[in-house]
């Protein structure tokens, strides 16, 4: 059974100041400061960084001859294959990061080379053969008269086989990104960004990314010769980065970016006008729309990897992914919906296997879990492993024994299957050192796949549990599951919802925040059956939830995917989820992660925040150090609040980082240092307005809101009355990019609405200056009240 899970919260590095207004400028509607706790926490911690990091445009990628010598050989003989009209062969490989290389190569390559007749590709069948190379393929495309492979996301370690292209005559490039070689195959190049230091930027590519940037030098080198921009591909490498185990840094996180805009708005166009109709249709049946990295991850990705789970032979995805042809992208696109329906069904069949399994297994002294079946189907094995290796802490290794032979000997039987890792485990080089009793594998550190004789495996398991062992000595392996910010139901929503987005694209060394919400409870739980596309039912439980706690008076939706409502604790509990906005069903939601409960919970002692009243002084937090007793840095507002709401959320900032410590000496601490506002009066702050809206329509120029709101000193949500009156005098506001662009077209037949709107925006900044008002004297006393109150 699995064991229980060990919870952490990452110890909160408070961020200084200048870093969390610097972030501020992109979270214009909250304070900011989750964003910056998250982005320090992971390394961002200077101006240059934070820049590069959210602005894409700021980001200077890498030039794709970074990659040396290698890179010219391959292009070398790329215009070898141009000039003399070679036929060459695209070798691919059947997962999600492999098919979207292939398709790269495929449209990049196909602006220099004839499709179907000069270029070709090859997608080797899941079901009845590995990754990478092999020789029965190799000798098919002798046949057909090929003289150069080009390998994408595969072929690295195939020494043998790119020896035996070579004796027929066939040169062999290798893109890829998998582990190296102990010495240089003999390929025409290989290009691997395994052969930079772990520091370069692009030592993280994916395979379709490493597929991309050979595309980018042929554009380079022959500038003249494609019909279609290098751009058209970056959707494609967004599909497989994000799908793909790899960290999204440096070149990584710029192309998902780039990629994922690309997505977005090709699926804005109309059906007949997109460029590519496969991708947009998945994400219609999948009831996504392309502008999150989850529509991918959650989406795109797992479909993908269907085809070949459950057929075998992906080849068809390629042309889903793309061809122009609208009737024909709909058929491909239906054909992978059912083959992701399937698989879900069979997912779950195998899991209920597993866990019976487990259940006749001393966890105690196992440290790799291996189990063989002869039913299982090999396609699901990698998904199921990754499930058990996260529940039980433990590398899991699940092998299907069902029939398959060496091809040598008839007699002798394989097992097939997939290895998962976890707890920073490296399972290729474990796997590797068990080569001797393997007929074939590959992979990298944190999956593999592998076959191997069935007499070999009670041998392999012995020996690979006895080598884990070895090397952890005295380390317990535990199943973990790690939160990065405590908060409360009246948290989540949009705002925090925009702050945690600045991180995104998210991935390995940039994971999707995971938020802890302690002694909440669940309402209005049910469950059931997902449907098809065709609406019949596909045997993959979810359950939806309302979750409350004692933050908020509203209740927050939320899903658990594959789980009971049954499974979900009754009464007060803890539990860690992802904050998530849902298209399809135009909401915030969080999705479930783990639960506990209260009762079982090991919680920290929470306090009220320290409040220093620095008020109506000339301040700073070198001049006050904020702490005269504790040696810790607190929390400044200096814009004045207009109401509780404003000031609640900053106490509940302070409570949340206290609950990741405990006792007195860690307290969190608020400094509360607006001065009393010097108003304006209201009609001054209305034609201020419209003066400046009458500037940049004259002078065509743009404006930020944060620019808006510092000239007229007043809150955003009384801006948006003052832009509303703006558009009865005939002022039209649009958004372009993070800015406003206003213009201004005299019309007299709206003058009484004109005051009406006039009438409203003047009485808002009268609230608001009066709460200001309130705020700035409101007694000290009044503020602990609430804070105290607020942290029961």
């Amino acid at each position: 059974m699995p064991e229980q899970q060990q919870w952490t919260i990452l110890a909160t590095e408070q961020p200084p100041e200048w870093f969390i207004q610097a972030v501020k400028q992109y979270t214009p509607a909250s304070s900011g400061l989750y964003a910056a706790q998250l982005l320090w926490q992971r390394g961002i911690k200077d101006n240059q960084q934070l820049t590069a990091f959210i602005n894409h445009k700021a980001y200077q990628p890498a030039s794709p001859f970074e990659f040396g010598q290698e890179m010219h050989l391959a292009i070398a003989r790329l215009q070898q294959a141009y000039n003399t009209k070679e036929k060459i062969v695209i070798w691919g490989d059947f997962d999600a990061d492999g098919i979207t290389a292939t398709s790269v190569l495929w449209d990049g390559l196909g602006q220099f080379f004839a499709e179907n007749t000069q270029l070709i590709y090859y997608i080797p069948n899941r079901l009845k053969e590995s990754h990478g190379l092999n020789n029965q393929g190799i000798d098919n495309l002798a046949k057909q008269g090929c003289k150069l492979i080009v390998t994408c996301d595969t072929g690295s370690t195939n020494v043998e086989e790119i020896i035996y292209a070579k004796q027929l005559g066939i040169d062999v490039i290798v893109t890829d990104h998998h582990t190296l070689p102990a010495e240089r195959p003999p390929v025409a190049a290989i290009i691997n960004p395994r052969y930079f230091p772990k520091e370069h930027q692009l030592f993280n590519l994916s395979g379709v990314a490493v597929a991309y940037k050979l595309v980018e030098a042929l554009y380079q080198t022959l500038p003249n010769v494609a019909k279609y921009p290098l751009e058209d591909l970056l959707d494609l490498v967004a599909v497989g980065l994000i799908a793909d185990l790899v960290q999204l840094s440096g070149d990584c996180r710029y192309l998902a970016q780039m990629g994922i805009q690309r997505l977005q708005a090709d699926f804005q166009q109309p059906t007949a006008a997109r460029r590519r109709p496969g991708v947009g249709r998945l994400l219609e049946l999948c009831q996504k729309s392309g502008d999150r990295p989850t529509d991918i991850s959650f989406g795109l990705g797992p479909r993908i990897n269907a085809v070949s789970r459950i057929q075998g032979d992906a080849s068809f995805c390629v042309e889903l992914l793309t061809s122009r042809d609208v009737k024909r992208c709909n058929e491909l696109a239906e054909v992978t919906e059912l083959a992701n329906a399937r698989r879900k069904s069979l997912q779950k069949d195998v899991q209920a296997q597993v866990a019976q399994k487990l259940t006749q297994l001393d966890l105690s002294t196992t440290s790799v879990i291996v189990l063989e079946d002869a039913q299982w189907p090999a396609g699901v094995l990698g998904l199921v492993a990754g499930q058990v290796a996260q529940e039980t802490g433990r590398p899991t290794i699940l092998l299907s024994t069902e029939g398959l032979c060496t091809g040598e000997d008839s007699s002798q039987s394989l097992a097939r299957g997939s290895a998962r890792s976890v707890n920073s485990v490296d399972l290729y080089q474990l796997v590797k050192d068990q080569a001797h009793l393997l007929h074939r594998f590959g992979g990298h550190p944190f999956a593999a796949g592998l076959s191997l004789l069935v007499e070999n495996i009670p041998l392999f398991t012995a020996a690979i549990n006895q080598q884990l062992r070895q090397s952890l000595g005295s380390t317990t392996l535990t199943p973990t599951v790690q939160a990065d910010l405590t908060v409360t139901v009246a948290d989540l929503g949009k705002e925090l919802f925009l702050e945690l987005k600045l991180l995104e694209p998210c991935g390995m060394g940039n994971p999707v925040p995971k938020l802890l919400i302690q002694n909440c409870w669940f309402e209005n739980s049910w469950h059931r059956n997902q449907q098809d596309w065709q609406g019949k039912k596909v045997q993959y439980i979810k359950t939806e939830f309302d979750i409350r706690d004692d933050s908020s008076r509203s209740a927050f939706p939320g899903l658990w995917w594959g789980h009971y409502k049954d499974e979900l604790p009754i009464g007060r509990c803890d539990c860690i989820a992802e904050l998530d906005y849902n298209t399809f069903k135009k909401r915030y939601e969080i999705r479930l992660i783990a639960v506990r409960s209260s009762v079982n919970s090991a919680l920290t002692t929470q306090h009220p925040p320290f409040i220093l009243d620095l008020r109506n002084q000339e301040h700073s937090a070198t001049q006050h150090g904020l702490n005269l007793s504790y040696p810790l840095t607190g929390l400044i507002i200096e814009d004045c609040p207009t109401n509780w709401d404003d000031l609640r959320m900053w106490l509940q900032r302070c409570l949340a980082i206290s609950r990741s410590t405990s006792g007195l000496d860690n307290q969190q601490q608020l400094a509360i240092a607006w001065s009393k506002p010097k108003h304006e009066p209201p009609i001054q702050i209305w034609l201020t307005l419209v003066g400046i809206a009458k500037y940049l329509s004259r002078t065509n120029q743009l404006v930020t809101r944060r620019q808006l709101l510092e000239k007229i000193g007043i809150s955003d949500q009384t801006l948006l009355v003052g832009i509303k009156a703006l558009k009865y005098l005939g002022f039209t506001v649009k958004r372009q990019d993070r800015c406003l662009q206003i213009t201004w077209h005299p019309n007299d037949s709206t003058e009484n609405l004109a005051k009406e709107a006039v009438a409203r925006f003047l009485a808002a900044v009268r609230e608001e200056q009066f709460q200001q008002q309130y705020f700035a004297e409101v007694p000290l006393s009044t503020i602990v009240a609430i804070a105290s109150y607020d942290s029961k």
